[in-house]
């Protein structure tokens, strides 16, 4: 774990996969918001829980706005590293900010957030389930 103006940070590395790259031979920048569902999922599973439990206890968590920085880009086989923290805790609302690092170098080459909204099973929104509110609570500064 490393910190950041005490933020959690959650680090999670895999290969870049042929099937994610472009005739350019780098990665498609579609698939860099698959990266940051990655570190977001690890994150979860990191500070105790994962998204399974989340829908099996009646709420879902679906992404409402993305953005994304581009600087670099990753290639075939080269080693990735994503980067995720929290950085918006509320009631109802929460999101994640994602750095995406080339390993070789350590340079950050794409950064970006997901924001999310909580819902019960039938879209409608709803206050955050209290587990979570202790699980996020304890992994985000006041």
């Amino acid at each position: 774990m490393n910190s950041d103006e005490n933020k959690r940070i959650i680090e999670t590395s895999f290969h870049v996969r042929y099937a994610e790259t472009d005739a350019m031979a780098v990665v498609h920048h579609a698939n860099y918001l698959i990266y940051f569902e990655e570190g977001r999922s690890q994150y979860m599973r990191d500070i105790g829980s994962d998204y399974a439990h989340i829908e099996a206890s009646g709420f879902q968590l679906p992404v409402t706005e993305t953005g994304i920085r581009y600087v670099g880009s990753l290639r075939y086989g080269q080693l990735a590293t994503v980067r995720t923290w929290l950085e918006e805790n509320r009631s109802r609302r929460v999101t994640f900010a994602y750095e995406v690092m080339n390993n070789e170098s350590d340079k950050v080459l794409v950064s970006g957030f997901t924001r999310h909204v909580w819902t019960d099973t039938k879209g409608r929104v709803t206050r955050m389930p209290e587990e979570w509110k202790k699980l996020f609570e304890s992994n985000f500064p006041a």
